[in-house]
């Protein structure tokens, strides 16, 4: 007897399995950016946006290659910095990471990100979530009008800010009050690499990280 030759299912695609765990959820709040590295203010935000915006969950996209970062910029290598975020946020069960931006080649384009995540989560309501600064530039981003469709946009609310009206013509976004909370990644980069102490700027398990690893010096 000669038997059926044994059919291969497709593999899926590596950036989809880390999706997986985001099946079946109402609301996901998608918070871009290069997390160099994630810090105490990331975590907060993303919290705060989980509570003012009713969200189960917010996916965390460390970007390959930003479009808004300088030529010349150095960035810390993507494992890297997946590596920590994925430590940041492993004891908060609202809080997932995906790496389908470092999988991806080119620039780290938004719109792109938002059609892959609907490709996955179809059910799923999708709510950007970006800074101030990022709200008024948001016109000049590519094809906005498409990332508009694709998810809803919430912009964090910094005291004394003046935020614009809309992100397009007749596109509103809604706001979520943000802690005044001076801590950045160029800060940290800076104080590791003159030997300063982070602490409480970022998790502990990520302070090891960086030490285990020597970045910043």
């Amino acid at each position: 007897m000669i038997s059926e030759p044994h059919l291969h299912q497709p593999a899926v695609p590596d950036w989809k399995e880390s999706l997986r765990p985001l099946c079946g959820l109402r609301s996901v709040g998608v918070f871009g950016g290069t997390f160099d590295p994630v810090h105490t203010g990331h975590l907060l935000l993303a919290e705060r946006a989980c509570d003012e915006l009713g969200l189960q969950g917010v996916l965390f996209v460390p970007a390959k290659k930003p479009p808004h970062k300088q030529q010349g910029v150095m960035i810390s290598p993507p494992q890297d910095r997946l590596a920590m975020l994925q430590l940041a946020v492993a004891d908060n069960p609202r809080f997932f990471v995906s790496d389908l931006e470092l999988q991806r080649e080119g620039v780290s384009f938004t719109v792109t990100t938002l059609q892959q995540l609907r490709q996955v989560l179809p059910g799923t309501a999708l709510t950007l979530l970006i800074g101030g600064d990022n709200a008024r530039d948001f016109a000049s981003w590519w094809k906005p009008e498409t990332i508009a469709q694709l998810a809803d946009v919430a912009v964090w609310l910094r005291p004394g800010f003046q935020h614009p009206p809309e992100l397009l013509p007749g596109v509103p976004y809604r706001t979520v009050p943000a802690p005044l909370m001076e801590i950045s990644g160029t800060e940290i980069r800076g104080r590791v690499r003159h030997g300063h102490s982070v602490r409480y700027m970022t998790t502990d398990t990520v302070i090891h990280y960086i030490n285990t690893h020597g970045l910043y010096r």
